[in-house]
């Protein structure tokens, strides 16, 4: 079994807070993918540092091959005890998922993650040990494809104290709501924004604490074949859409650019069926081509592409609204989606021909809008945790 995971995480800042008091880091190793969440005590700038130095230290020890033990006495010895309470500056948790369908839970006084099969929630027993005074619940299973796993700060629980809910909202009541909301949402991002979002409306949208939620969904393998560009000689016009076409990944294809479209239809033997629905005036219109799966215009598209993608990957204002504008059809919003939510692999296909429409020809091509434009492309999807591959032509 080769195991491919989806993974989002989305925060809610204290209110009146610049600073997120959680922390999420996302690592990828050779045979696994890691998400850690830490919660620093407190809120603002103090619980920001304290989370983040949390959530460092256990990525760095944690790659490097660390035992828990290491890991957990690293934690007590480094982070200062508040001398009011007595406890620890920061709460984590830590998932692992390897390739072959291994998973690794560990849990620090952070609320229980939510383990999502068939619909139905799973029961995560308690194997609680203890390092150095710390209590630490540790769990080993195995996942399979279809499987929602979700991480939370005590934001989530504590959503509503004292306004909508007397005791706030309760874990049984969020996975339950995670679990309806696992079957009509597509991607863990959706669902991380649809569980975050109801926190943030039990506050009545002035969330009472740092509250964040990350998701991790396993996921078939996605592989996504993105074009863009003529190649530098035509003479390698054929042998750039053969690559693009090839079929071993299964892989969605995607054009952007007029000419590069006129290219693959010349190429394939097919007809371009360009059409004129203006579903945002500053997006030019997508067109149609037999064995493609999305065909768009070039720069000012993947400009957008690349706008949006960012405020993704920045996990800058992700709310519904940010979704309503993905599912819009016009050409970016169509590629980012499918970007987001429809792929863990990227191959991009990059044609080195000067277009004097956009520069001046004299200029190298590392120095081009569209180098630049895929550069940028390559750098935001590999923060969002796709694996990028870049050929030119």
């Amino acid at each position: 079994m080769n195991i491919t995971v989806d993974v989002a995480y989305k925060s809610l800042n204290k209110y009146t807070e610049i600073l997120c008091g959680d922390k999420v880091e996302l690592l990828s190793t050779r045979d696994s993918n890691i998400m850690i969440l830490a919660d620093g005590m407190g809120s603002g700038v103090k619980a920001n540092i304290l989370a983040t130095l949390t959530s460092k230290i256990l990525g760095t020890m944690y790659l490097n091959g660390a035992t828990l033990e290491e890991i957990v006495e690293t934690i007590v010895d480094t982070l200062p005890v508040c001398q009011v309470r007595k406890v620890a500056y920061s709460t984590f948790s830590i998932l692992q998922v390897y390739h072959n369908g291994d998973a690794y839970l560990v849990e620090f006084d952070n609320p229980g993650c939510i383990f999502i099969r068939d619909g139905k929630l799973q029961e995560i027993p308690q194997n609680i040990r203890v390092i150095k005074d710390k209590k630490i619940n540790e769990y080993r299973f195995t996942v399979q494809k279809g499987d929602s796993l979700i991480l939370m700060s005590d934001g989530t629980i504590h959503a509503g104290v004292g306004k909508l809910l007397n005791f706030g909202w309760t874990w049984k009541e969020i996975a339950d709501y995670a679990v309806k909301q696992s079957k009509v949402t597509i991607s863990a991002s959706r669902l991380a924004n649809s569980i975050s979002r109801a926190c943030d409306e039990l506050y009545l949208f002035r969330p009472g604490d740092d509250t964040t939620v990350a998701v991790m969904r396993i996921i078939n393998r996605k592989v996504v074949h993105l074009m863009t560009g003529p190649a530098q000689n035509k003479e390698d016009d054929g042998r750039m859409v053969r690559a693009f076409m090839s079929g071993e990944d299964e892989a969605k294809t995607i054009v952007c650019g007029g000419t590069s479209a006129k290219i693959v239809a010349r190429e394939l033997h097919r007809e371009l069926e360009p059409t004129l629905d203006y579903y945002d005036p500053d997006i030019p219109p997508i067109a149609y081509l037999e064995g493609v799966d999305l065909v768009t215009e070039g720069v000012l598209t993947l400009n957008r592409v690349l706008t949006l993608l960012k405020r993704y990957a920045r996990n800058d204002n992700i709310s519904e609204d940010f979704f309503l504008e993905l599912d819009q059809p016009n050409g970016a919003s169509m590629v980012a989606k499918v970007l987001i939510e429809d792929c863990t692999e990227v191959k991009l296909f990059v044609g080195k021909a000067i277009n004097a429409a956009y520069q001046n020809p004299s200029l190298p091509f590392d120095l081009g809008i569209r180098q630049n434009l895929v550069e940028q492309l390559k750098h935001t999807l590999e923060e969002m945790g796709k694996k990028v591959e870049v050929s030119y032509f």
